[in-house]
């Protein structure tokens, strides 16, 4: 395994016939110019757990924290879009990038968390490193109507209700604009899957048409309000399914530097790719959580451990409880996996409902289209470079998958820089704890960003 993530410099000898063309005979070769930082490859658990202990052991940074709830209009229709702020009580504890700009980072939650999913992991980052961190949540998954954000009840509930979004705080998806739809068909992998289906004409059916672009600009003007393009540079994260958001972030916003992962998919396509994994389901299909997906992730736990059938039942059910107080829906596998039949369709239900013509349809249906992908083309930003993380016991997201992708990654133009690291400890879920790692792989993972960061690996 890796011989820990102090920052590695290499020596390469430096090709004196090219440095002669691009400079004067009275300018020299700086020394930092000769070192090319590259993270570990693998980092064993030993070390894992060394640099969590060193870690933790760093003094703490004090810090304040506040909700940054913001409303926005996008095409014709209100959205809440809520964050949390965390950045040090000082701001001279903000360090300062190798580009002169402050570090800030950008977070996203994955698959059907929200902001609450990544507070320990914001709080390492700012507490520890001193870091500023915006971390957003998803539209409609923060719980505007009490201040714990806690959503009640559960998913499905006995009386027949069930758990939908609130894009507005005042927003209310009644019983009437959906179906429940129950498939059986994966049911040895996911157990019974349950989603609602929008009713064509309900406002539910209109905003699962439209949330693909809110979700840009929300992510957009996160940014903008947060990290001023003329004094930080973004280091932007996206757990599980917030990832391909972070790959499309990355090039819509000028001053995102780089793309940090752990357990990331990448661009939808790539991850299609490389899996195999689709969505085929209209656009106006929301998935539910139940705790049956409690179950699917614990089993990368209980792979390792030999418990019985009622400790693993025990385990679950516990974990319910707790988790499903986040928002358990999910209508981003649109993005994440692909579907661009379904995002097309939810671009002309849009372009209809505005009264759109033909030429600004198609461009309404290349705009939803390409989320799945990087831009391309003249003028266009490039993909920055990547540092994509991953836990042995990850079998969502793996290490082998990030391999896999590199030659999608390789071809494109320009080829940005992206490197895999394969940690010793870890599943798919940061929330993973042991005697050993009372934070899970969080210091690991965090302080190996910031040495890539402060080292300029991006």
């Amino acid at each position: 395994m890796g011989k820990g993530i102090s920052i590695h410099m290499k020596m390469e000898k430096p090709n004196v016939s090219g440095m002669k063309e691009e400079k004067t005979a009275k300018e020299t070769v700086r020394p930092e110019a000769l070192y090319i930082w590259e993270p570990p490859q693998e980092i064993s658990l030993e070390e894992i757990i060394r640099m969590s202990k060193d870690v933790l052991a760093m003094p703490d940074i004090m810090t304040k924290t506040r909700e940054d709830i913001f409303r926005m209009r996008v095409f014709e229709m209100d959205w809440d879009i809520g964050a949390m702020v965390y950045e040090p009580d000082d701001p001279s504890k903000i360090p300062t990038g190798p580009d002169g700009k402050k570090v800030g980072f950008f977070l996203l939650h994955g698959g059907t968390g929200d902001y609450k999913s990544l507070d320990p992991v914001a709080r390492m980052i700012t507490g520890k490193f001193g870091i500023k961190v915006a971390n957003m949540t998803f539209p409609g998954r923060l719980y505007l109507l009490d201040p714990s954000r806690d959503w009640p009840a559960d998913t499905l509930n006995p009386d027949g209700s069930v758990r939908t979004p609130l894009w507005t705080k005042e927003t209310r998806i009644t019983q009437d604009q959906y179906e429940i739809i129950e498939d059986t068909s994966n049911r040895k992998k996911y157990g019974t899957f349950f989603s609602l289906m929008a009713k064509e004409g309900t406002e539910f059916y209109y905003r699962m048409a439209a949330w693909p672009v809110a979700f840009e600009e929300a992510m957009k003007e996160t940014c903008h309000r947060h990290f001023p393009e003329d004094r930080y540079s973004v280091y932007a994260h996206g757990h599980s399914t917030g990832g391909p958001f972070i790959m499309i972030l990355s090039q819509r916003v000028s001053n995102v530097a780089g793309i940090l992962g752990y357990g990331s998919v990448p661009f939808g396509y790539i991850f299609s790719e490389v899996t195999g994994k689709k969505w085929d389901f209209p656009f106006n299909y929301l998935r539910l959580r139940t705790w049956r997906d409690t179950a699917r992730y614990a089993e990368e736990e209980f792979a390792s451990k030999k418990h019985s059938l009622p400790v693993m039942m025990e385990v679950v059910l516990d974990r319910w409880e707790k988790e499903k107080k986040r928002a358990n829906f999910k209508a981003e596998d649109f993005v994440h996996k692909n579907n661009t039949h379904s995002l097309a369709e939810a671009a002309r239900v849009t372009a209809t409902r505005l009264k759109m013509g033909p030429k600004d349809m198609e461009d309404l249906i290349k705009k939803y289209v390409g989320y799945c992908r990087e831009l391309s083309g003249p003028g266009v930003k490039p993909v920055p470079p990547v540092l994509s993380v991953h836990g042995i016991g990850d079998d969502t997201v793996t290490y082998n998958d990030c391999k896999k992708a590199l030659p999608l990654f390789s071809a494109m133009n320009p080829q940005p820089k992206v490197r895999c690291v394969l940690l010793g400890a870890g599943v798919h879920r940061w929330a993973y704890t042991d005697d050993d790692l009372p934070c899970g792989v969080i210091p690991t993972v965090t302080k190996l960003w910031y040495e890539a960061i402060m080292a300029g690996c991006f």
